[in-house]
């Protein structure tokens, strides 16, 4: 479709990153960039490299300000990918009760009433659409909750396990005071925890220990010597101090290892539970009550955030249309299986249905790996960020390179063709594993280096099959996958052509950092054809004009 001789719209794009969102509304021709928002000092590099016409603000929050809004003049689409973790499955992994990226949702919502746009898009983890993503209600929600009629529920925060309840519990939890009075600095928590996450793996625990003995002996200094008499979470941290000096001043032996985690675990329940009880006083949510019945709870209030977003921008006072659902990147092209959680709005007064673009692609003709990479196969990888800089000059040759091939390779010089470098160990698992298996199909003594193996993730040393889309691509240098044929890391450019950047597209930081610019963007090529779709209805309100 050429929408090249048509009007441009302006748009303003939100969270930003390294420019996929952009980068695909841009490959149409009928879009301009006023400005883009990202604070990610590596990402704003490789924007403002790929996207030299667009002004980078650093704070989402600049584009609140009446200031920058008279700069930007009028502005007709807002794009945008806020972080999202609600406090989903994923979340409750971590130790943490709330996620600090929820702030960044309602800021995406803000700007978009703010800027009023004609349209907007936002772009994100695809369990957002689901009922159990959800925000806990803040005391600054109160007034939102009601004025847009908000759907809220009961929910509850574990705090703590039965068997660690005591009496005056609550009173320590909702004082922030006492809180801090026994909360550990973060950096002694994590010295004592990365051992206890080490308690069932008998090959990595006493290693841990020897690893950070001194920094665990000067913890259990302080511990030892910060005695409050007749208080359960001041005893179970002298009782950890104790612990850690008497196994390091005896035979350090496996069993001894596995005493100290037994002796050290109420004091690392304590300690999480102290952080959450923080982190519930610090974001001002609103608690009706604690309850120990069935451990320590704290009963909140909850809303789903994909309710939060449409009752807010959906509202007849707002004025959009709304459509939203689970894209598939496969489905438009990508040569893996990303699935993406997409909202679109457009202004009623253009047209009071909207829906998702449906891709061309099926299963039986998706674009593969072998597509997006093997004319790379041959061509060295680099294991230096500062050569990855530098380029590799490309033959002008496209025999037998494939259409999406064809379509990424734009450039005289291949950048950021850069991987890990691949020490013995690695080569050994890599040489091990087939195409589409992983860490768990290697042998017992190549499975050294997760503290839980039989819980190491799939995607984990996986090696790609070349004839099949990839999974999602994430950071896959943190996944260490592997390429299809060659015994070595996917490299930067090989997973940037998976989320279908042109070679053109330069990726700048670290090299973990341009990995994970690439895993966390939107592939251009969804972009595109979000952006493309998107025009249909602009054009109609030019139309009616």
């Amino acid at each position: 479709m050429n929408f090249n001789t048509k009007s441009k719209y302006s748009v303003v794009d939100l969270f930003a990153g390294a420019g996929g969102l952009s980068c695909g509304f841009l490959q149409t021709g009928r879009y301009h960039v006023k400005a883009a928002f990202e604070n990610n000092k590596n990402a704003q590099q490789t924007y403002k490299n790929n996207h030299r016409n667009t002004e980078v603000y650093g704070d989402v929050s600049d584009a609140l300000s009446d200031d920058v809004k008279e700069k930007l003049g009028k502005v007709d689409v807002v794009i945008g990918g806020p972080p999202c973790q609600g406090f989903s499955n994923a979340n409750r992994q971590k130790n943490h009760a709330i996620s600090q990226n929820n702030s960044l949702v309602k800021k995406y919502v803000q700007a978009v009433l703010h800027l009023n746009p004609m349209a907007f898009v936002m772009e994100n983890v695809s369990m957002l659409k689901s009922d159990i993503h959800r925000f806990y209600v803040d005391e600054t929600d109160a007034e939102i909750v009601k004025e847009y009629n908000i759907k809220t529920a009961p929910s509850e925060i574990q705090l703590l396990d039965p068997e660690f309840i005591f009496p005056g519990i609550i009173d320590i939890v909702r004082n922030l005071e006492q809180i801090t009075k026994y909360l550990w600095k973060e950096s002694d928590y994590l010295s004592l925890n990365v051992v206890f996450k080490m308690r069932n793996n008998s090959n990595k625990l006493c290693a841990t220990l020897e690893k950070h003995k001194k920094r665990l002996l000067s913890l259990a200094t302080g511990l030892v010597v910060a005695v409050d008499e007749g208080n359960p979470i001041a005893k179970y941290s002298l009782d950890s101090g104790v612990a850690i000096q008497q196994y390091f001043s005896t035979a350090e032996s496996y069993e001894n290892a596995k005493n100290l985690c037994e002796i050290i675990m109420p004091a690392i329940m304590m300690q999480r539970m102290l952080s959450k009880a923080k982190e519930i006083l610090d974001n001002r949510i609103k608690v009706e009550h604690y309850s120990i019945d069935n451990g320590l709870i704290a009963h909140v209030t909850s809303m789903a955030v994909i309710d939060y977003i449409e009752s807010i921008l959906g509202a007849s006072s707002t004025g959009y249309s709304i459509s939203y659902g689970i894209m598939s990147a496969a489905t438009f092209g990508a040569p893996q299986k990303r699935m993406r959680f997409v909202l679109i709005g457009v202004k009623k007064s253009i047209n009071d249905e909207v829906r998702l673009p449906i891709g061309p692609f099926f299963e039986s003709n998706y674009r593969t790996v072998r597509d997006a990479i093997e004319d790379l196969e041959e061509i060295e990888t680099e294991t230096e960020i500062s050569n990855g800089n530098i380029g590799v000059e490309l033959s002008d040759s496209l025999n037998s390179i494939s259409e999406l091939g064809k379509q990424l390779r734009n450039s005289k010089k291949l950048f950021n063709h850069v991987s890990t470098a691949t020490t013995s160990e690695a080569l050994k698992r890599f040489k091990a594993i087939e195409p589409g298996k992983n860490f768990h199909s290697l042998p017992p003594e190549l499975k050294t280096t997760y503290s839980d193996t039989e819980r190491t993730q799939n995607t984990i040393y996986l090696r790609l099959k070349y004839d099949e889309p990839s999974g999602t691509v994430v950071n896959v240098r943190k996944s260490m996958w592997i390429h299809p044929k060659k015994h070595r890391a996917l490299s930067i450019r090989e997973a940037a052509r998976l989320q279908t950047f042109p070679d053109n597209f330069v990726f700048f930081g670290t090299k973990d950092a341009q990995y994970q610019q690439v895993g966390n963007a939107v592939p251009p090529i969804l972009a595109r054809a979000i952006a493309e779709h998107l025009c249909e209805y602009l054009d109609s309100k030019e139309k009616l004009n």
